[in-house]
């Protein structure tokens, strides 16, 4: 019964296996989203781009928070 289902299914596979890779993207997309050491890079990224003058006060103020956010929340960010 499972090489007839399998047989079956054959068409299916390139769907299969691009749902399959969709997945995975998600995971890394998620893991990157959520990694405390990542967070903490952009936050000190922020914070030298503050010191070299690229962004305001303000603007590194609601960053952070974005990330601060997503480092005690784990996501829900932006």
């Amino acid at each position: 019964m499972g090489f007839f289902t399998e047989l079956l299914l054959l068409p299916l596979a390139p769907v299969r296996g691009v749902a399959w890779v969709g997945e995975k993207i998600a995971d890394q997309v998620d893991h990157q989203m959520n990694d405390p050491a990542v967070i903490r890079a952009q936050i000190d990224e922020l914070d030298a781009a503050f010191e070299r003058g690229e962004i305001t006060e303000e603007e590194r103020d609601e960053q952070q928070e974005v990330l601060l956010q997503r480092l005690v929340g784990g996501g829900g960010g932006a």
